[in-house]
């Protein structure tokens, strides 16, 4: 299974494809993408849902894995935020790539063991995780690394939860 986690944002947006085969994590590749501060919302949205599509296009991805949107202490930057998700969202959804959605905090804790982790754990324990070289950057690509990781870590515990439910009949 390929998944592909997305940390959006309008100026950096990042990005990572993981591979899982025979219980094995692969990095396929990570990055962001890039706009500039000046121009205008709509010409940044329309760069992540185009260069995110080619991307989802070249990879195929099972599914796209998203960090939810938290509770910002500013609220016009969460709504511009959603703009962004929301460029994210019908990148996928337009290729059939269902969406996924993750708290940061719950991300934090599926890599690092507790929520409240800083962006350096979560960086230094990808690199350890996915066994990198270097240390992952910019952070934008180290937290996609880690949504895309939290999102298989679910997808196994899911997997290994569904046949005690089917002898539950339907319950745990």
């Amino acid at each position: 299974m390929i998944a592909m986690g997305v940390d959006p944002g309008t100026a950096v947006t990042g990005y990572a494809f993981l591979e899982e085969k025979g219980g094995r994590i692969a990095v396929l590749e990570y990055g962001v993408v890039r706009s500039k501060a000046a121009e205008p919302l709509p010409r940044r949205l329309e760069k992540i849902h185009r260069e995110l599509g080619v991307l989802i296009e070249t990879y195929a991805p099972a599914v796209l894995a998203l960090e939810s949107i938290f509770l910002a202490k500013f609220p016009q930057s969460a709504m511009i935020l959603g703009h962004a998700r929301g460029a994210i969202m019908v990148a996928a959804q337009s290729r059939g790539i269902p969406v996924q959605e993750y708290a940061p905090r719950l991300v934090k804790k599926a890599v690092v063991g507790r929520g409240g982790a800083s962006k350096e754990a979560v960086a230094a324990l990808m690199q350890t995780h996915l066994k990198l070289r270097d240390l992952p950057k910019p952070a934008d690509a180290a937290d996609a690394l880690a949504i895309a990781f939290c999102h298989l870590l679910h997808a196994r515990t899911q997997a290994r939860l569904a046949p005690l439910s089917k002898s539950r009949g339907g319950k745990l």
